[in-house]
């Protein structure tokens, strides 16, 4: 990670660096030099620094006087005082780590200044659900209008931004790649900082946007179409994961389930099921609850698709008839798998958060708030009966509006900005960055590391590629600081 200062003896603006950066630059550790397989011509280019102990907000000139990397030329003193005081600054984040592509414009403050998400819905009707490699496409087309769309919205250009956020991980590696681009392109030409962000820990942090008394530590559900993943949220960086999926998310299974049942996809599964399901009669069809015989916080719902389509097949239920087009009896076929299929995906989900919130309380007695986010906490269904949850252990539910819990622009640049007060960004890019320069993308990239008892008894996560959590990069670093 990075920290901006300058001596006021000499005026020279230096560069601090707190390795390992969880945005662009490449690790300077062995082990993960390895992983990522840098070049020799990548590592030429790598910084090398050591880390300074109770760093102040703004480094002092005994501080200072450790480093000797001046920043890239053009880079602005004054953003950089900017940032380590506190000052009001712009972030322009960037979202394309799957099927929408996104940007907004947020004020240090919180104030959202724009947001632009541009749809591939079309394409989600078209596949089914999402196919990477036209998802990538879709993301070029559109990435430079909705980027300038977004600062005109806000009626600022390139160089009224402080900063460039951007998520690098999890998600798609074709669609990331896309994003990455375009912030480094940015943040390159007008010699801005850079941070790159963990997609889910913005899923949980955008709910600290719009509930200003929403402090560490918490409990967080985040829940999409890619991820189930239940966190106690230490601190900023600092995340315990409690419990995932061992197969599907339960994003997925509603995308499934829809697209099974006949449903218009163009909204996405999860939205079409809700719908349907209020039609329907949820003890119709006895499907069971997921993993009742493993006392973890764990998910699964490969299972639970197996048996909708069971149900399907049996009713004799043709998802290519659309269901605008069904008979009546068919269509009140089609509502009872919906509305059965419903409430058994999100007892699943209820019965893992109790035990989540459980264990979070026995590590930290004063949570005092549950957030709910991600694309499938835009679910009313899912609200109601998480508000229950939480009720029920003295907590408070906190889900973001339904527009900042599907995949958006705000919650990055927000998220860019609280690590920005910490002094966690790397420098500009250079201006002449080639295309086919290496980008750091990490679609594989776990937020916290695992608590002990939340492992999987049922059978083994895949771990392959999986980059070190974001959690272990600052606790390492931490490590590290201490022995010096």
């Amino acid at each position: 990670m990075v920290i901006l200062g300058s001596s006021m003896s000499s005026r020279r603006v230096y560069l601090f660096v707190h390795r390992p950066s969880f945005s662009f630059s490449h690790s300077t550790t062995p082990a993960l030099r390895k992983q990522h397989r840098v070049l020799p011509h990548q590592q030429q280019r790598r910084f090398r620094f050591t880390w300074s102990k109770n760093l102040p907000s703004h480094p002092s000139k005994s501080l200072s006087s450790r480093f000797s990397a001046p920043l890239p030329l053009g880079y602005s003193e004054s953003a950089n005082e900017m940032m380590c005081n506190g000052d009001d600054f712009i972030v322009l984040g960037i979202e394309t780590s799957c099927d929408d592509t996104a940007a907004a414009v947020v004020r240090s403050n919180g104030e959202i200044l724009s947001q632009v998400v541009s749809s591939q819905a079309d394409l989600l009707a078209r596949y089914g659900g999402v196919a990477p490699k036209m998802a990538e496409e879709a993301h070029s087309q559109v990435i430079h209008q909705v980027i300038q769309e977004t600062l005109d919205k806000a009626n600022l250009n390139e160089k009224d931004l402080s900063a460039v956020a951007v998520t690098i991980g999890p998600g798609l590696s074709l669609c990331l790649r896309v994003g990455v681009q375009k912030a480094r392109e940015i943040a390159g030409k007008y010699q801005l900082p850079i941070v790159g962000v963990h997609h889910m820990e913005a899923h949980a942090l955008v709910a600290r946007l719009m509930e200003r008394e929403l402090q560490f530590p918490f409990m967080a559900l985040l829940i999409s179409g890619g991820h189930n993943l239940l966190v106690l949220a230490r601190d900023l960086g600092h995340y315990i994961q409690l419990g995932t999926t061992i197969d599907d998310a339960i994003g997925e299974a509603y995308d499934k389930a829809a697209k099974w049942l006949g449903l218009d996809m163009r909204r996405s599964g999860g939205p079409a099921i809700e719908e349907l399901a209020r039609e329907g009669d949820p003890e119709s069809i006895k499907f069971t609850i997921p993993m009742k015989q493993h006392d973890d916080c764990n998910f699964s719902y490969a299972g639970l698709k197996t048996q909708v389509r069971r149900a399907i097949s049996s009713k004799n239920i043709n998802a290519d008839i659309p269901i605008a087009s069904a008979s009546s009896e068919d269509r009140w076929s089609r509502a009872d798998i919906a509305a059965s299929f419903q409430r058994v995906a999100v007892l699943h989900l209820e019965e893992r958060c109790e035990r989540a919130i459980e264990w979070a309380l026995k590590i930290e007695a004063s949570i005092k708030f549950f957030v709910v986010s991600g694309g499938v906490a835009s679910n009313q269904y899912v609200r109601a009966r998480l508000d229950h949850v939480a009720k029920k252990r003295g907590l408070q539910l906190v889900c973001p509006p339904p527009g900042l819990c599907t995949d958006n622009g705000v919650m990055i640049a927000w998220t860019g900005i609280e690590h920005l007060r910490l002094g966690r960004f790397d420098p500009p890019p250079p201006a002449d960055e080639p295309k086919d320069a290496w980008l750091d993308v990490r679609p594989r990239w776990p937020l916290g590391e695992e608590y002990t008892e939340g492992r999987s008894k049922a059978r083994s996560m895949r771990r392959a590629r999986v980059h070190p959590s974001l959690t272990s990069l600052i606790q390492g670093e931490g490590a590290v600081k201490q022995q010096e």
